[in-house]
């Protein structure tokens, strides 16, 4: 028997999976009603007011900037894989990057910022 932590949705549900017979694993409903999701990554203090959104859900793969670096117009920020692509997420115009909003391994919405700009 094994537990995870599932979101769905920006709901938490614990679940526990016992083995089935066959070896099948079969996930019954959740045994709690749903924790409150953890509040979003808050920008840091410094964030810019241009915002690198992510075009589509997926998983971060890479952060091609760092804080304070200078990029423009359609440079790569960070890099997301969905459907088994990769998409870089570019910068909508010239700046700084003012805060990371992500980590290589976050899983993000379509719409989620990714990262700020000045």
């Amino acid at each position: 028997m094994k537990n995870y932590t599932i979101t769905v949705n920006g709901n938490v549900y614990d679940v526990t999976v016992e083995e089935g017979a066959g070896g099948a694993a079969s996930a019954p409903a959740p045994k709690a009603a749903p924790k409150k999701a953890p509040a979003a990554k808050k920008a840091s203090a410094g964030a810019g007011s241009i915002k690198v959104e992510a075009g589509a859900a997926g998983k971060v793969v890479k952060v091609n900037a760092n804080v304070g670096q200078a990029v423009k117009k359609g440079d790569a920020v960070v890099t997301i894989e969905s459907m088994k692509m990769e998409i870089p997420m570019v910068a909508p115009s010239d700046g700084t990057v003012a805060s990371i909003d992500c980590a290589v391994g976050d899983s993000v919405e379509a719409g989620a910022v990714l990262a700020t700009l000045n």
